[in-house]
């Protein structure tokens, strides 16, 4: 709550400092009360005679705007902002390429436990019976967003873990902050930086967001990733990443033919191997078969239609982009079906209860078990009921005692 109230104070403050004298003492009362304001929060500091920043205050926005102390060592080089690209974009698609492939018959780079748990917590994959991770219907809707809500999502989750860990929550923002303020191609020293913001270090290497010349080196640079965070500039080089262009090129039954345009980037292929079968790989163009087999291994991985749907618009060809609709209507159809087909038949575990003495036991049992919303089927002709595996012990419970009070 007192972040907006310092906002509002110093920029009224600021801005009518710089009014002409006659519009300055109109609003005289407004600047009176926002300096009143950061005086009663202690930016500024009380004098007759003239206005001086809270030394304190002062130190701190100093260490923030300026993310500490440049290194200046006159053995060491300025680092290469090509160097520093390279590594945030093999970094991050590292993660992300795991996230395709793993589970798929393939081997992909791994990437460190921290990042692997990380993805865990996320729920953007998951492990079903102690089987590799696979990527769930969230972590393909986080494939569907910009590098920058993607980065701004694993962070938000970074913050949550930080909390577990006992970490400084503070020190954890403002070091976040501290490195979109820094200057990309520069080295800064780790000396000014609190322990819990130098253990961060580790983590933040392996999200590609600074660059170590090793583990141990008492400099960092922050990369792209990282200086792009508070700004609405691109985190990472564009020439590379996500340009997949995706074009009908027939619209047979019951499947459909994609021609893609690419840049020979592997993990824009992962991509739409999760829901294509590929047919042919060129150097910038590959060609792919939208089939029920192929739709359904996409369904089965946890992604829906409408994600497949969502993909599909999005990385359309600009020949497509003519059409109205963009994705014809037949094809979203048939995705759609194929989705509803799978879906035709749900399973789930439990108990099957059978046998009772009389109609009046098995129904007095069945409305317990109803009450309880455990009840998944029912057969009155019969005499059975399908309970779901979380009820069987209370409903067992109410039976011993019914048959030990009888």
């Amino acid at each position: 709550m007192a972040i907006y109230p310092i906002g509002s104070a110093i920029y009224i403050f600021l801005f009518y400092r710089k009014l002409e004298p006659k519009r300055f003492h109109s609003n005289l009362r407004l600047y009176d009360d926002a300096l009143t304001e950061m005086i009663g929060l202690h930016i500024i500091q009380n004098s007759p005679t003239k206005l001086t920043l809270n030394s304190i205050f002062k130190a701190s926005l100093r260490q923030a705007v300026t993310g500490g102390v440049v290194s200046r060592g006159t053995t060491r080089h300025p680092v290469a902002i090509d160097t520093l690209d390279g590594y945030a974009l093999e970094r991050w698609e590292t993660i992300l390429h795991y996230m395709v492939s793993s589970g798929q018959g393939q081997l992909p780079t791994k990437p460190s436990q921290g990042v692997l748990y990380l993805l865990q917590r996320s729920e953007l994959m998951k492990s079903v019976h102690g089987s590799p991770l696979q990527i769930t219907s969230s972590g393909f809707q986080f494939l569907l967003h910009s590098p920058h809500d993607q980065l701004w999502s694993l962070l938000l989750q970074y913050l949550h873990m930080a909390e577990e860990r006992q970490m400084d929550l503070v020190e954890v923002l403002s070091f976040l902050f501290m490195l979109s303020t820094m200057e990309l191609g520069r080295e800064y020293s780790t000396d000014p930086l609190s322990e819990t913001q130098k253990a961060m270090l580790e983590d933040l290497r392996d999200y590609g967001l600074v660059w170590q010349r090793k583990a141990s080196s008492k400099r960092f640079s922050p990369t792209r990733l990282a200086t792009t965070l508070t700004s609405l500039s691109p985190p990472l080089p564009t020439s590379r990443y996500m340009r997949t262009r995706v074009k009908l090129w027939s619209l047979p039954t019951p499947s459909t033919t994609l021609t893609c345009r690419l840049l020979d980037n592997p993990l824009e292929i992962a991509v739409l191997n999760l829901f294509i079968t590929m047919k042919y790989r060129f150097p910038n163009l590959v060609v792919g078969m939208l089939t029920r087999e192929s739709v359904r291994k996409a369904l089965s991985n946890g992604i829906s239609a409408d994600q497949i749907i969502s993909y599909l618009t999005t990385h359309a060809h600009p020949q497509m982009r003519k059409n109205n609709p963009l994705l014809p209507v037949t094809v979203q159809d048939q995705i759609r079906l194929w989705e509803l087909e799978r879906n035709r038949l749900k399973s789930a575990e439990g108990f099957l209860y059978k046998d009772f003495a009389s109609q009046a036991d098995y129904e007095y049992v069945l409305s317990y078990a109803k009450q309880l919303g455990v009840v998944l089927w029912e057969n009155t002709v019969k005499r059975a009921f399908f309970g779901t595996l979380e009820g069987h012990a209370n409903i067992r419970g109410f039976i011993e005692r019914r048959t030990g009070g009888g």
